[in-house]
């Protein structure tokens, strides 16, 4: 039995699956691991922390297909472990890995949340100041490392329907935190108002920005960024201040 988890490990595991799914809105799977043994905790090392999610559901709708982050050498406070809690004694780097895919960025596009963002703004189309209204987003993932776009947009003011179709190619910023969008290919439809398709653009980067994937005490920071048929992979460093627990 010298395999088991000890008490301990399985009591921190738990705590911490607790703290984190505090801070979602929704979690279908979420699994906590944690690898020392006794002596090492009672000095306040902690081998191997693993966390591992599926379908889990930030705020403004943001649902993420899966999580991973994997921590080790991980320095904590020992009287904390009494209370069943991680406190981290010094910040620990890790590694992270986001899957997000087609139908959780269409969910985001379709929020609350962003509908307002896009409403918000009054925008220029044909020389006049114009209020916006997403009628259907549709986000596609067709594979070539490409993002591509079909949105139905009403003028508020005249109650016509406008269509915005583009394709482009995702790239990370240099300081890791935000994604552009480059190699813009425009539909069939010819560009009715460079400053419409802009806000759609401008709002697929905000969906994509890596610190809406950020938990309480962890920033995350992308070195790659993966687009596939239908998914979209972001592998990130993360920096952890602290590891939420219940």
């Amino acid at each position: 039995m010298a395999d088991s988890p000890g008490l301990g490990e399985q009591a921190l595991s738990k705590a911490t699956e607790i703290g984190l799914s505090s801070q979602l809105d929704e979690v279908e799977n979420l699994d906590v691991n944690i690898k020392t043994d006794p002596l090492k905790l009672v000095q306040g090392q902690v081998d191997a922390v693993t966390i591992e999610g599926e379908g889990l559901v930030m705020q403004k709708d943001l649902r993420m297909e899966e999580l991973k982050i994997e921590m080790t050498s991980v320095a904590i406070n020992p009287l904390s472990v009494a209370f069943g809690k991680i406190e981290l004694t010094k910040p620990t780097d890790a590694n992270a890995e986001v899957v997000l895919t087609e139908a959780d960025i269409n969910r985001a596009f379709n929020s609350e949340y962003v509908r307002a963002q896009l409403q918000s703004q009054k925008i220029h189309i044909n020389g006049q100041l114009t209020t916006i209204q997403p009628e259907s987003v549709d986000f596609r993932l067709p594979g070539d490392g490409k993002v591509a776009l079909n949105a139905s947009i009403k003028l508020v003011e005249t109650g016509e329907n406008q269509q915005v179709a583009f394709s482009a190619i995702p790239r990370i910023s240099a300081n890791g935190k935000t994604v552009t969008l480059e190699n813009v290919e425009y539909g069939e439809s010819e560009e009715i108002s460079p400053e419409l398709t802009k806000a759609l653009i401008d709002e697929t980067s905000e969906i994509l920005n890596l610190s809406n994937f950020d938990l309480e005490g962890m920033s995350l920071q992308v070195k790659q960024l993966k687009v596939e048929v239908g998914k979209l992979t972001l592998q990130a460093e993360a920096y952890i201040e602290q590891i939420p627990s219940g």
